[in-house]
């Protein structure tokens, strides 16, 4: 909770907390120190919120509202400049006033392509229709994303706001906000947001009394991870199965019900009013040359800060991992790797820690931008597990309509398997990155075209890991159960029976005091006791590869096969 004017920020309130905090602070003008943020290290009270480190790198554009306005009330966003940058666009601006704003800006789609925005304005611009559409992807198919979900929930207004710029620009009258199902909360505050700037004149014939007319309508998605696409997301809205076409004609010519049509995700909407009001330099003044702005990015994984951060382009790395995230949660683990750009990214490697985060600079080192997703991983991380686990999600994501993502991803996941279960061969990296190479220059869209990312990326910076698995069958992390093995040191071990109290399969046995030891028979390769162990007493080593599962079926005689 932020308390104005002083801007004394207090933490993990509870009802109980209220009365005094109102007797100490409201009252009697004295901060209470008790409920403040206090540091982990030195444990001294912060009471200013830009004093904190999780804040004081940030800077909010995006999230300028998140927290501050009642999201449901248009006077509060009103209050905080909301619709005049409409009003500028609507009143004082051509359609190529605006374009122009926008491409001088800078901005690039935060949706994962980094696409420039005013590019993509001024093609649709300039295609001849009757009609055009003005479209928001608030889908959001990323595991662990909720950027554009804390946008549309907290500041619906600075969605539609932007997308009214957007119509203007482009000459469109109809608008559709495309949000996934499993989003109420959003799709609920859109709704109202949509109904009350029809009643207020906002949306509808002649907004604020200009010349201009447009409308929107919200419409639910299924949560298919592929209608991330544009042109699958278009289909979608259509009725039809969202399925990617090939591109040309794109669908700033040809897009929606074949009309010039310009998609833009959330968090790329909801800078558009800002860049209006305050104009390109002061976009600009924060990032870099080619990478404007700020990104959102969901920061989660082993790391002790976790949720949303909103910090300028071209921040290093490392300021986000150890600064505003804190660094390890486990601060007796090392950093690892950092995967960004969602199931479709890449995985970053400790020496690359230093790197500033921009689209060119990520992208150099086998990861990509992606909507924001950032995934710290410690040293206990497997990473040949990790590329499966994210090539589990695309292959089963994959719409089929394209051989190479549809069979490709699967092949792949398949080698994957067999090399995490110690059944890998000689040549399996090299199989694994030629197939990568092929799925990305041959997959229809986005999809398949990044999907080899998590793969490649492991291979580039931690191939040894993939060589023991294969040739040593050896998982060092202990991830892969059926290439590691348990056992206790005895000059480590304390006899404090927490392994012994923890295991699931009483795999443990020892005296009190005295040290433990693993029977092998009954052991499963958990993880528990060396998660619980708080003495190192627990040591990972090399299992003996298991005989590969076959399916055994019976034919119409009866016997097997």
């Amino acid at each position: 909770m932020l308390v104005y004017p002083e801007e004394i920020f207090y933490q993990k309130l509870t009802v109980e907390d209220v009365p005094k905090l109102v007797e100490e602070h409201f009252l009697k003008g004295r901060p209470y120190e008790k409920l403040m943020f206090k540091e982990p290290e030195k444990k001294l009270a912060i009471p200013l919120m830009n004093e904190i480190p999780f804040f004081k790198h940030q800077v909010l554009r995006v999230l300028r509202n998140k927290g501050l306005i009642d999201p449901e009330s248009l006077e509060e966003y009103i209050a905080r400049d909301g619709y005049m940058a409409a009003a500028k666009a609507l009143h004082e601006m051509t359609s190529e006033d605006i374009v122009a704003v926008v491409k001088d800006s800078g901005l690039r789609g935060r949706g994962g392509a980094g696409f420039p925005t005013g590019l993509k304005w001024e093609f649709a611009s300039k295609s001849q229709a009757d009609q055009k559409y003005m479209l928001c992807n608030g889908d959001e198919g990323d595991p662990g994303a909720f950027m554009d979900r804390s946008v549309m929930e907290a500041d619906p207004h600075s969605v539609i706001e932007g997308m009214i710029i957007g119509a203007k620009a482009i000459g469109a009258s109809k608008g559709v906000i495309y949000v996934r199902a499993e989003y109420p909360l959003a799709v609920n505050r859109l709704q109202r947001a949509i109904d009350v700037c029809r009643e207020s004149g906002l949306l509808g014939n002649n907004i604020l009394d200009s010349d201009f007319s447009f409308d929107l309508e919200i419409y639910l998605g299924a949560g298919a991870f592929v209608c991330g696409e544009e042109t699958a997301l278009m289909r979608s809205i259509e009725g039809q199965r969202g399925m990617p076409r090939p591109r040309p004609p794109f669908p700033a010519h040809k897009g929606l019900w074949d009309k010039p049509s310009v998609l833009n995700n959330v968090e790329t909407l909801a800078q558009i009013a800002p860049v209006i009001l305050h104009g390109a330099e002061w976009y600009r003044s924060l990032g870099t040359e080619k990478s404007p702005g700020t990104k959102v990015f969901a920061l989660t994984g082993d790391i002790r800060n976790v949720g949303l951060v909103e910090v300028p382009m071209g921040i290093p790395l490392k300021t986000i991992i150890y600064d505003i995230g804190g660094g390890m949660k486990n601060k007796k683990k090392k950093f690892k790797a950092v995967q960004m750009g969602g199931p479709s990214g890449g995985c970053i490697p400790e020496d690359l820690i230093n790197i500033p985060v921009t689209y060119e600079d990520v992208v150099k080192t086998g990861a990509i931008m992606g909507s924001g997703g950032m995934v710290v991983m410690d040293e206990d991380t497997c990473m040949v597990s990790t590329a499966k686990f994210f090539l589990e999600f695309t292959a089963d994501e994959s719409c089929g309509k394209c051989t190479p993502c549809r069979v490709g991803t699967r092949v792949m996941l398949d080698m994957l398997t067999d090399i995490t279960e110690g059944h890998g061969k000689e040549g399996d990296i090299e199989t694994l990155q030629d197939l990568s190479k092929d799925i990305i220059g041959t997959s229809l869209c986005g999809l398949g075209q990044t999907a080899p990312n998590p793969i490649l990326s492991t291979i580039r910076y931690f191939r040894n890991e993939y060589e023991a698995h294969i040739r040593d069958h050896w998982c060092q992390a202990g991830i892969c159960s059926h290439l590691c093995s348990f056992h206790i040191s005895e000059e480590l071990c304390k006899g404090c029976g927490a392994c012994l109290r923890a295991c699931p399969q009483k795999a443990i046995v020892g005296e009190k005091k005295q040290a433990h030891r693993v029977i092998q028979e009954l052991c499963i390769q958990c993880r528990t006791c060396y998660d619980t162990c708080k003495f190192a007493s627990i040591k990972i080593k090399p299992a003996l590869p298991r005989e590969k599962t076959v399916a055994v079926g019976k034919d119409d005689g009866g016997n097997e096969s």
